[in-house]
Order: C-alpha cells, then sequence, then structure tokens
C-alpha cells in the first residue's frame, strides 16, 4: 500500500475515456458492476472522458466540457438523466 498523509481519506480516482452508444448512454463498473449511466442522445457517439472518484462522477465532451455530474447509485444499474 502506497505511503499517504496520516488522517486523509483513501478514495479511489480514475480516469476512463469511452463513446456514448446510440442510445445515449455510457457503462461505468463499480465494485464489479456494471453501471449505465444516461447522457442523453445528443451525445450518441460522442468520445468522452468520464472521472471518477469514489461515487461522485463527471463526464466531459471532447473540447473538456462538462456533459454530466452525478452521484452513482450502486443500487440502481441505470443512472437515469435529472430532470426538470
Amino acid at each position: 500500500m502506497k505511503a499517504h498523509p496520516a488522517g486523509m481519506p483513501l478514495e479511489h480516482y480514475r480516469v476512463r475515456h469511452d463513446v456514448v452508444d446510440r442510445n445515449g448512454k455510457v457503462t461505468l463498473r463499480h465494485e464489479s458492476k456494471l453501471l449505465h449511466i444516461g447522457i442523453g442522445r445528443q451525445h450518441a457517439r460522442e468520445r468522452v472522458t468520464l472521472l471518477v472518484a469514489g461515487l461522485d462522477v463527471r463526464v466531459l465532451g471532447e473540447e473538456g466540457e462538462l456533459i454530466r455530474k452525478l452521484t452513482l447509485d450502486p443500487t440502481r444499474n441505470y443512472q437515469a438523466q435529472e430532470t426538470g
């Protein structure tokens, strides 16, 4: 295990590159479970970058613009887009 300052929480960080599917979703594995994240059909076949920090996810477009920000709900397979 890597050394870290005492009292600092250990959180899992990762960067993932993907392409939004034709239905406007990307998939992300969390604790061995495959979760589907709704991005929107207007982004179909667009390259995106997912920044994952624990349960917090940010989806960025090709130019670095924020497309979606969410907190994963591991009890749900599909992470629907927020309405409203």
